[in-house]
Parts: C-alpha cells; structure tokens; sequence
C-alpha cells in the first residue's frame, strides 16, 4: 500500500551490567542525535502505537502522570544513549523513572544510536577510530539492565556522524547502518550472525535517515542536500529530486537487501513525501507509507498507499507546536517513536519532560 510518485532517480563480548540500584525520578530529555530531542506518545487507529520526542528540551519541567490503561499494550521501557554516548539508561515510560543503574559505554568507544530488536533486547552502535561495532543489550523482566554482550563480527568502517542512522530487522540479524564520507552517505547492511556485509554507496550529497525494514527490504528516507556552491541549474537538486516552493521534496525509497553491493542508486521511490514532511517509515508488509506532518500547531501520521496521491488515512494526531524530527518502530513494527521539536514525551495521560538523551529506542 505504499504510493508510488516517481520524480526521477535521486541517485544517479558480553560483561555484566552492574547490579541495579534504586530508582530516580530523573526527567528524560532529547532524543535525537543532532541536538533534536524530546516527544510524544500517543495510541493510533489501525494497531500503531506513537511516542515522540524534541530538539530543545524546556526549562520548565512538567512532573510524569500515571499513563492511561492502553499503555500497558505499548512498550514499557524506553533505552536512551545517555549525552554524548558515556551510557545507556532504562526509562519507565509509565512513570519516567530510571530503571536500574546506567550501563557504561565500552573502554575509549561512545555509544551514538540505539533500535529495539527482538525478546526484550536493543542493539546499540559503538564509534572510535574510523570503525562502528555494535553491542546487544538485553533487559529482564522488570525492565532492570541485564547483560551488554558485544557482537564480534559485526563491524561497520568508516565515518559515523550526528545523522547516522541504525535499524535492526525484526529476527534481530541484520543491522542496517548509514555512514558519512563529507556530504556522501553509504548504508552497510552487516549481518551478527556470520559478520557478512554489502554496502551500497552514492556521491550525491544528501542524508539517509528513516531506516525501517519490511523483509528483505530496507525503507530509507534520502533527503537531498544542494552541492558545494550553490542550487544547480533549473530548480533541480543534484540528486534529482525537485525543488519545490517549500523547499526541497523528501523521498521515501526502498532497498531491496537481496542485490549485490554497489550503487545506491538501484533504490526505488516509494513515496514522494508531501511539501513540509521530512519523516516517514515503511511499514513491516512493506505496502504502506507512514509519514509525518506538523500543520497548525497539530502532529499527524498519515498513511500512504501505492497508486495514491493523497493519504488513505490518518492514523494519528497530537496538539503540539513543534515540528516532526524522527519516526521509529519497536520491533514489532506496530509502535512508533514520533521525534518531535516540542519539548516532551506523551505517553497517554503522561507528560515526561526530555533532554538528557541522544537517541532512544523502545
């Protein structure tokens, strides 16, 4: 159900965690890994559950509110990358308490993102020296840390920055990761099982974010950025897409995992996003585009079917002044993390204050 709008081709080692101390009252803060953090969390049409979180967390903090019954169907635990990568801490979205102790970074190594896998863990991605490994957190039942056991094959070259970008498939064995080389962007697909990797690479200048899977297929959204000096010619971003009156046209585009390495081009549009969104997900059966939109002092999710130049339904809306930053998906595929610019996490009833957080997953 996804909407296909063609513009052109934008792309010519375990250890323990420490034993869990009491819990805080501490309020969590931004989300997202350039400075964009905070969020709101609300229950949808159609069986998706949202959260979503800011860019600037407020001075004044509002305290947590018991969630409302039809949270207990979404995800309890959110884990955050804690600053600038020192540690990972477990929020309880009921209550926005920490949960157990922070798990501490690996020696000389910054955690940088976090995706919900599969049975109550998380991979988490490492950065130092030009090289990315990953390290898989699980949590037991009461949501307390439990093990960080690195994934030893598993390992990514090359340059991570504030908008790299990690998914984990929904068996937990493939991570998909977005690297840097200046304005150029390269997505590693690498497997923890066996260490195998494929890449696909492109030299246009543009941002790959929004990475969700549907089977074998990895959904990105590739946001085009103007060459060193300046637009080029005929209103037309070097990687092809359009350049509208509101700006430039975000794409949502898919992958298929099963080709080669090579260019990243061999991507297809699924989705021209609408003038204003910047944010979208694919959906886990891979025919539905779920995009967000930030009008009138109103967030909503929107989704889009194939053969469709309008929405086929909105799936969700929140009051809020702030702009949609980031979508995620838990590993059911049937949640989503909303990144906003507003200041706070909702969760039904809930009004969790943000800002202490790089990147979360639930």
């Amino acid at each position: 159900m996804v909407e296909r709008l063609v513009l052109g081709n934008p792309m010519d080692g375990r250890r323990k965690v420490p034993a869990p101390g009491s819990r805080t009252g501490a309020a969590w803060k931004g989300l997202l890994p350039v400075g964009v953090a905070a969020g709101v969390a609300l229950v949808i049409g159609g069986g998706v559950d949202v959260v979503h979180h800011r860019q600037r967390a407020e001075k004044s903090e509002h305290a947590a509110k018991p969630a409302a019954k039809s949270m207990r169907t979404t995800p309890r635990y959110v884990v955050g990358v804690r600053g600038q990568g020192s540690a990972l801490v477990v929020r309880d979205l009921r209550d926005g308490d920490d949960v157990g102790l922070p798990v501490a970074a690996p020696q000389g190594r910054r955690f940088q993102r976090i995706s919900a896998a599969k049975n109550g863990t998380y991979v988490v991605s490492s950065y130092a020296a030009r090289k990315v490994t990953f390290q898989r957190l699980e949590l037991g039942k009461n949501g307390h840390p439990k093990d960080l056991e690195e994934i030893p094959r598993a390992t990514v070259p090359g340059v991570s920055t504030p908008y790299s970008d990690l998914a984990v498939n929904p068996d937990g064995d493939r991570i998909a990761y977005v690297t840097y080389r200046g304005t150029a962007s390269r997505v590693d697909v690498v497997s923890a099982r066996t260490g195998a990797r494929k890449a696909w690479t492109t030299k246009r200048p543009g941002r790959v974010g929004g990475l969700s899977w549907a089977g074998d297929i990895l959904g990105f959204v590739w946001n085009p950025l103007p060459p060193p000096g300046g637009r080029p010619a005929g209103g037309a971003t070097a990687g092809g897409a359009t350049r509208k009156a509101g700006g430039i046209r975000y794409q949502m585009r898919t992958l298929d995992t099963r080709l080669p390495s090579g260019d990243l081009k061999v991507s297809k549009v699924a989705l021209n996003l609408p003038p204003g969104v910047t944010t979208a997900v694919l959906s886990r059966d891979g025919r539905t585009v779920i995009a967000g939109l930030a009008r009138n002092a109103q967030i909503s999710l929107q989704a889009y079917a194939i053969g469709t130049r309008r929405p086929i339904k909105v799936v969700a809306r929140q009051r809020s002044t702030g702009r949609v930053a980031r979508l995620d998906a838990d590993h059911t595929g049937g949640h989503l993390l909303v990144s906003s610019s507003d200041g706070r996490l909702y969760a039904e009833g809930a009004a969790l204050p943000a800002g202490d957080l790089a990147d979360a997953a639930w």
